[in-house]
């Protein structure tokens, strides 16, 4: 079954408001909720952006329907998941974007998974060539998107000043560029109409190239926009996406991506 794409009765939204700013953070009771393996599964299988009912959940997560109940009760009581009422059914999907990108980043330290058979070496290999994390391009290709928008000057990168506590690679910043404005609005992605509750142009470090890919309301608009022109379409893997043959003529034409960062 593919992943709901549109909320029926809640929506996702950035990230919540804290109730109270002077208290800490419970991080244990969210680790402990994301720490048992078919609750881990249950999540991996939302953070492409879709919504699925509890018996595709229970599928993924390798456990019984009855099982699934109790996985799923406690991701809601940590509010890494809201549930969605469409008549008599009900959908699954990651609270906010925060989440995806918080799952994104404990990939970055994690041990990887060992591989013991065909299917899941293919699956990890299309995870790290092309996935969705939530609503934007991942992997070696959306790594290679990133670095072409500042190589067309798309984005510029501003850096922490030297000698700094900031330093660290992932404390860049991003910004578009008036002229990134016009080449997106040509490409069709309006910056103006961009919504407004979440930043436009964010990233993540991407767990397999160590590196940036482009998130935000801008790295959401772009994927969708490459999904409309069939330059992407998803993969027979959840999150997985693949990049057609019109998809690797546009991007290199549109935006300059290597051929060779393509494949």
């Amino acid at each position: 079954m593919e992943p709901r794409t549109r909320a029926a009765k809640t929506r996702t939204r950035d990230a919540e408001p804290r109730t109270d700013a002077r208290t800490e953070t419970d991080v244990a009771h969210v680790a402990a909720a994301i720490g048992d393996p078919s609750r881990a599964k249950v999540l991996l299988a939302l953070a492409g952006g879709g919504a699925l009912p509890a018996s595709a959940l229970a599928a993924e997560a390798g456990v019984s329907n009855s099982t699934i109940s109790g996985h799923l009760a406690r991701l809601l009581d940590a509010r890494l998941l809201t549930v969605e009422l469409d008549g008599r059914h009900r959908y699954y999907r990651l609270a906010t974007t925060d989440v995806a990108r918080a799952l994104e980043q404990l990939a970055l330290i994690a041990r990887p998974l060992p591989v013991r058979s065909l299917n899941a070496d293919t699956r990890a290999r299309a995870l790290l060539r092309a996935r969705l994390c939530y609503d934007h391009l991942a992997g070696r290709l959306g790594v290679a998107l990133m670095d072409a928008l500042q190589e067309r000057a798309v984005l510029t990168a501003e850096h922490p000043a030297a000698g700094g506590d900031d330093t660290a690679s992932d404390a860049v910043s991003y910004h578009l560029t008036p002229y990134g404005r016009r080449e997106l609005t040509a490409f069709g992605v309006d910056t103006d109409r961009l919504p407004r509750r979440r930043p436009t142009v964010r990233y993540c470090v991407d767990w397999g190239e160590q590196r940036h890919h482009l998130a935000g309301a801008l790295g959401a608009a772009l994927t969708t926009r490459m999904f409309a022109l069939d330059w992407l379409r998803h993969g027979t893997y959840r999150r997985v996406v693949r990049l057609t043959d019109a998809g690797r003529e546009g991007l290199t034409a549109t935006f300059g991506v290597p051929a060779d960062r393509l494949s």
